[in-house]
């Protein structure tokens, strides 16, 4: 093929990629570039919310974030909740993967079943805890008088630290499915012929779990938990919708703050100062994931 032809083809070729790609970057650049920049741009003035005009205060709103106690109260309840949830769902997610790799006659059924948590509505299943929850006719509160592990009704989402508590257990609840996913998908690639070593060496079901299960499951379980630790402390949805941040402020994480000093407020700009800081929390978070998948793909 002449070198003219071969180069024309070339340059169709970069241009129907660019063509391809163009959709994407826009796309890419419309719901997250441009909003990032604004954040950052806004968080040096003083922005009143319903007209977007104030005052240039440079590090102002950075300054005022770092004295006021209820960023790093919120900050404090944030960590609390991601290690909170993340901890659990690791414990139920391994645990119930564990049980459904078994040759259990329910297995396909169970399979199917233990992923409605994640897949239904944030709405729907804070509705469902909350009617649970309720301290008047709530089924928790009855069932448990009715055993008489208590004699009176619990304000499970009114009192602390029960609100917090109970946002832990259904933020567990609500995202352990997808441990379950990952890790049963990397159960089912662990030959067997490893755990036939182990039974001939002697080992029992607990040390099999430690000495071949667990260290399988290592690399997959450090990514679950890079990528859930960077969710759940982005969550605002569920625990909104459960408590709005109360009892007073002492379930309101850094998304609730956000929102509040946003949309209560009225004040942009300090919001878009917190947001800025959250965002630079979380990107450690990413940077650790991005090295640790680049390690393992050996670039």
């Amino acid at each position: 093929m002449p070198s003219q032809t071969r180069t024309l083809l070339e340059r169709r070729y970069a241009a129907l990629g660019v063509m391809l790609i163009a959709p994407t970057v826009v796309v890419f650049c419309s719901v997250i570039v441009y909003p990032l920049l604004s954040a950052i741009y806004l968080s040096f003035f003083s922005i009143f919310t319903p007209t977007l005009e104030g005052d240039f205060v440079g590090l102002g709103n950075y300054t005022e974030l770092l004295q006021t106690e209820v960023f790093w109260s919120s900050l404090g309840t944030t960590l609390i909740w991601t290690v909170g949830t993340l901890t659990l769902q690791i414990l139920f997610g391994v645990g119930m993967a564990l049980v459904l790799h078994q040759n259990i006659w329910f297995r396909s059924l169970a399979r199917s079943l233990i992923l409605f948590p994640y897949f239904i509505s944030t709405v729907v299943a804070v509705l469902v805890w909350k009617w649970l929850f309720n301290d008047l006719y709530g089924i928790m509160n009855h069932f448990l008088i009715s055993i008489g592990f208590i004699d009176f009704p619990m304000d499970y989402l009114g009192t602390m630290p029960n609100a917090l508590i109970s946002v832990i257990l259904v933020g567990a609840w609500k995202y352990f499915p997808f441990v379950v996913i990952a890790v049963l998908a990397r159960l089912q690639t662990i030959p067997d012929a490893l755990y036939e070593a182990a039974k001939i060496d002697g080992a029992g079901p607990i040390a099999r779990f430690f000495d071949v299960t667990l260290p399988q499951l290592r690399d997959v379980l450090v990514v679950i938990i890079l990528l859930r630790a960077i969710w759940d402390f982005k969550e605002f949805d569920l625990i909104f919708l459960l408590t709005g941040g109360g009892p007073l402020r002492d379930t309101q994480t850094l998304p609730l703050l956000v929102y509040q000093e946003a949309f209560a407020l009225n004040d942009m700009g300090k919001a878009s100062a917190y947001a800025v800081v959250m965002m630079a929390i979380m990107l450690v978070f990413m940077l650790i994931y991005i090295r640790r998948t680049r390690t393992e793909d050996g670039s």
